[in-house]
């Protein structure tokens, strides 16, 4: 019966974890909209507030990484159990990220706006990769919530549309500031706008790969494993 209560606890204590962690995506998925909203229109409100934000993504990131810590140590989880809770810490970090890089977006949006600089339309340049990298994060915590591993081997793949966006953004950008020098100080603006854009997709990628660790217990970082995956129809 003791054996019991504390597979119970374990699995509540888990689960409750589980839940802000879902909670702390939903937060920086929004954040992430939001910038690129901002990176838009130059609302500085809506930009300060997700800066503003990120204070408490921080704050989220060390609860729950001393709430995974604990649990190890309450718990003493082996095999599967172990790899969710490790996998989840990553998550987190994964997460974090995100928010970084969307409160990074919201900065350089205020200050590109409040420099007046429109030589290109900033904008149009990234909304493609923007909605690639939205539907990336969106898909990533999806498959999250619901330990979908044929959804993350997908998102996976598709990460690659994603590089080749930023790519061909980056050959547009150059070409801006060779044809025109007044572009550069806009032109490398969006470029990091970018990049942050980009970042944010391999992070979603990441969050993708633990769900298929999770799942299977198979460390696929750094492998073609979601390629043969598709290749073999899987």
């Amino acid at each position: 019966m003791t054996g019991e209560h504390s597979s119970k606890q374990y699995d509540a204590d888990l689960e409750t974890i589980r839940s802000k962690v879902l909670l702390m995506g939903g937060l920086v998925e929004k954040q992430f909209q939001d910038a690129i909203e901002v990176f838009r229109s130059g609302n500085v409100e809506i930009g300060e507030r997700i800066i503003k934000d990120d204070v408490q993504v921080n704050h989220m990131e060390i609860e729950l990484d001393n709430a995974c810590s604990h649990l190890i140590v309450r718990r003493q989880p082996t095999a599967n159990d172990l790899r969710t809770v490790m996998a989840t810490i990553k998550v987190i970090t994964d997460l974090e990220r995100v928010g970084d890089e969307a409160a990074k977006i919201a900065r350089i949006a205020i200050q590109l706006h409040k420099r007046g600089l429109s030589t290109i339309n900033h904008f149009e340049t990234v909304h493609v990769i923007a909605d690639g990298a939205m539907d990336q994060l969106h898909n990533a915590l999806d498959a999250l919530a619901r330990l979908d591993e044929k959804e993350a081997i997908q998102l996976i793949k598709h990460d690659d549309v994603i590089d080749k966006d930023f790519g061909f953004i980056m050959r547009n950008v150059i070409t801006y500031m060779m044809e025109d020098p007044r572009t550069i100080s806009a032109a490398m603006d969006t470029l990091w706008v970018a990049k942050a854009i980009e970042r944010i997709g391999d992070h979603a990628k990441n969050i993708a790969e633990y769900v298929i660790y999770i799942v299977e217990g198979k460390d696929i970082r750094h492998t073609d494993y979601a390629a043969t995956q598709i290749d073999s129809g899987a």
